[in-house]
């Protein structure tokens, strides 16, 4: 039976390399599942494959959109299903590797069915973003569904609009919309986690920011800047210098907080990951 073996973990424990050994070995493609790696735009803040690793193995799903295209979770569940049968028509076995777990989870189990969002309570909470700060929006979705605040990347307004969104249309928790029958795939499923001790993930969570710097990730967020309100652009590495670019803080606490920002992700990545089932976890 044709098997897609996804490669789960937190950022910068090392899926990109093992994920393409794996491709190498079992002689197929990777389709890439981080939501941050789809944007043509963004390269190093979001540590995509070098030029040299796309070389090596074909990829899909890196650099295919623009920050100014509308995308979504629902779309990538279409687009890379209707790739999968194409690439199974040649491979066996696919990789699919990626940290962003919602859109693992769309695609090997399907995407709930959730209400379309309203345009005036959007509007309503971008300005509430604008004017009170991100801090106001993680509070009430605290109270209002303690279960998803505990899973979600709380630096992420997009992420924070959506589920209040959900929240205030509904009356109900954004996590207790979200368990839909999962869907049937006609392929087997594999899911397998990277994970490292916690130190040394932090220690090179840290060292990948210091070289992103060194490597021209000032640059690249500086070119970006006028694009800040973008929903591609509310990630980790982009935002704190954007903050940096608005002169609310020094350089040097930017990529402080780069690093501090990451870390914390990492951590609610690992969390969910332990909530998921199926999941074999490889130690490095």
């Amino acid at each position: 039976m044709k098997t897609l073996k996804v490669l789960e973990g937190p950022t910068a424990v090392g899926k990109t390399a093992l994920a393409i050994e794996w491709a190498s070995a079992w002689g197929t493609e990777i389709v890439s599942a981080d939501s941050r790696q789809f944007y043509r735009e963004l390269d190093i803040g979001v540590a995509r494959p070098s030029p040299e690793e796309l070389a090596r193995i074909p990829h899909h799903f890196i650099a295919c959109k623009s920050i100014r295209e509308y995308y979504s979770v629902s779309l990538y569940e279409q687009e890379a299903l209707g790739l999968l049968q194409a690439l199974f028509q040649k491979h066996d076995v696919v990789i699919l590797a990626g940290g962003s777990g919602l859109y693992v989870n769309a695609l090997c189990h399907g995407i709930d069915d959730l209400p379309d969002p309203d345009p005036e309570l959007r509007e309503n909470l971008k300005k509430r973003l604008a004017e009170e700060g991100i801090e106001s929006l993680q509070e009430e979705l605290r109270r209002r569904d303690p279960v998803f605040y505990g899973q979600i990347d709380l630096q992420n307004p997009a992420r924070l609009r959506r589920a209040l969104e959900v929240c205030i249309t509904t009356g109900k928790p954004y996590s207790a919309l979200r368990t839909a029958p999962r869907k049937e795939r006609p392929f087997r499923i594999e899911r397998y986690a990277l994970n490292r001790p916690k130190e040394r993930l932090y220690e090179r969570i840290n060292l990948r920011v210091d070289q992103m710097m060194e490597h021209g990730l000032l640059e690249e967020a500086r070119a970006l800047h006028p694009y800040a309100s973008f929903n591609a652009l509310q990630t980790v590495g982009y935002r704190e210098l954007f903050d940096f670019f608005d002169g609310k803080i020094s350089l040097d606490q930017a990529v402080t907080d780069i690093k501090t920002h990451t870390r914390r992700y990492a951590k609610r990545q690992l969390t969910w990951l332990r909530k998921q089932e199926g999941v074999e976890w490889i130690e490095v």
